[in-house]
């Protein structure tokens, strides 16, 4: 059975994306993406595991020069229609672990915003980091994005009251470390397992990590009924704490920026 070509057949990725919680995510992203990109010339770019397109057509839209590469046939077929008309961007099928169909050092900044989440094994991780790397030109920027484990806990098993539940089922280690399987779709990091995996590339520093959510999908009811003025000034509350590493552990989602030397 193909878990996630069923699972993202039937989820709305661009309504999560652009409700009002999603957003803070979303632009959070685009925010670092845009710093990294710097706004003096237009950038070549490699998405990996695109999705539906939702920010290699928005980079597209600037003018960068974008290849999208997206595993599922739902999701590329709506991203193609999306991209239908737009010169500059270029879709592929694929997979995260096999980036033969690009060269060594083609593009300044790849983005891997997806598939670490699909990651199972400490080995993929590692090979889809290395084939990021490998494609990202010296001094180009590799974007991986992670979703992290005490959110998880905290939010799908005691919240909802699902705990003992994953506990009699062995999918918590003592310590509430997630296990995950291919059939349950997300596999969950701590920020040592993000650190002992960059470890293993002595051609990468890390730039910065990012909460690119925060705290926002504890409270995401309230997020999605906020005023805009309220939700203006909670954007200037995340930014200001997004960076600050004591808070990265319990975001739903990381972004970890970091540099091909």
């Amino acid at each position: 059975m193909n878990y996630l070509e069923d699972y993202y057949s039937n989820y709305d990725e661009d309504g999560r994306l652009l409700s009002r919680h999603g957003q803070v995510e979303y632009l959070t992203t685009m925010r670092y993406i845009h710093e990294a990109a710097g706004t003096d010339e237009k950038r070549k770019i490699l998405e990996v595991g695109a999705g539906t397109g939702r920010y290699s057509i928005a980079l597209a839209k600037e003018g960068h020069v974008v290849d999208a590469l997206e595993l599922t046939t739902h999701n590329l077929e709506i991203m193609n229609s999306k991209a239908d008309g737009i010169d500059n961007i270029r879709t592929h099928q694929g997979t995260a672990l096999d980036l033969s169909g690009f060269a060594d050092e083609t593009f300044d900044m790849t983005l891997v915003l997806g598939p670490m989440y699909h990651m199972y094994t400490k080995a993929d991780k590692e090979k889809v980091l290395e084939e990021a790397i490998r494609v990202t030109k010296k001094g180009g920027y590799i974007f991986a994005a992670y979703c992290m484990n005490e959110a998880t806990v905290i939010q799908f098993t005691f919240k909802i009251g699902k705990i003992w539940e994953c506990m009699n089922n062995n999918m918590l280690t003592d310590d509430f470390r997630c296990l995950s399987e291919e059939k349950d779709l997300f596999e969950m990091v701590r920020l040592e397992e993000i650190n002992e995996l960059n470890s293993g590339f002595g051609n990468i520093e890390r730039v910065k990590i990012v909460a690119t959510d925060g705290a926002t999908n504890y409270m995401r009811e309230c997020i999605d009924e906020m005023d805009d003025a309220t939700f203006d000034l909670w954007l200037k509350y995340h930014f200001a704490t997004c960076e600050r590493l004591d808070l990265i552990g319990a975001t739903n989602h990381s972004l970890d920026i970091l540099r091909k030397k």
